[in-house]
C-alpha cells in the first residue's frame, strides 16, 4: 500500500479533513460499515459518481489506510472493499455526521432520497 506524502498540518482536523474530505469518502465508509462489498455494489450506491470519481476516491483511501481492497484472480475480476482498523475508528464520527446531516435536511425542509440509517 502506498502511502500519502508526509507533510505538515496546521491543526488535527486538516489532517482528518484530507482523508476523508472528497466528495464521496464518508459515503464511502459509510457503506462499508460492518460489509464488505463489491465495486459494482458500491458503484450502484453511489450511483451518481462517475467510475473515474469513485475508483479515485477508493484509492485515496486505500492509499491512507481507511479501506482494503480485496481482488480475486478470476474472469473477471473481482474486487471486495473493506474498512481497516484505521477505517473502523472512523464510523462513530461518521455516524455522527450522518445524523447532523439528517437533521439539517430536516429542519431545512430539503428531500432527501436515503431514509435509512448508516
Amino acid at each position: 500500500m502506498a502511502k500519502r506524502k508526509q507533510k505538515e498540518y496546521q491543526c488535527p482536523l486538516e489532517a482528518a479533513m484530507e482523508i476523508i474530505g472528497g466528495k464521496y469518502k464518508g459515503v464511502i465508509v459509510g457503506h462499508l460499515i460492518n460489509k464488505t462489498l463489491r465495486y459494482s455494489e458500491l458503484q450502484r450506491l453511489i450511483s451518481h459518481a462517475t467510475p473515474k470519481m469513485l475508483i479515485q476516491q477508493l484509492k485515496e483511501l486505500e492509499t491512507d489506510g481507511v479501506i482494503k481492497r480485496k481482488l480475486y484472480p478470476v474472469v473477471p475480476p473481482k474486487t471486495e472493499y473493506s474498512l481497516t482498523e484505521r477505517g473502523k475508528s472512523l464510523v462513530p464520527a461518521v455516524i455522527e455526521l450522518n445524523k447532523w446531516g439528517m437533521k439539517y435536511l430536516k429542519e431545512e425542509n430539503i428531500p432527501c432520497a436515503y431514509k435509512g440509517d448508516i
